[in-house]
């Protein structure tokens, strides 16, 4: 894996990002020691972007949900409701 300094990735960034965004991922260091790692984010195609939903009318919850429970839970507190 290549190293750069500071000075030569900044000098050079627009080609540097293209290198790691076509898979070729690259460190930069300063004063020789590596500081951080540059590699591609890989993203999901709009397709297959996870939202807010999905399983809208898949799952259902009783109109009791609520309460469910409700007596036991008393009971464990050391009191009824």
């Amino acid at each position: 894996m290549q190293t750069f300094n500071i000075h030569e990735a900044k000098t050079h960034l627009s080609r540097l990002i293209e290198m790691a965004a076509q898979g070729t991922p690259f460190i930069i260091a300063k004063a020789g020691k590596p500081l951080v790692k540059v590699t591609a984010l890989t993203t999901p195609e709009a397709h297959q972007e996870k939202r807010l939903g999905f399983m809208a009318g898949k799952i259902h919850a009783p109109d009791d949900f609520d309460r469910m429970g409700e007596t036991e839970i008393g009971q464990l507190f050391g009191g009824e409701l």
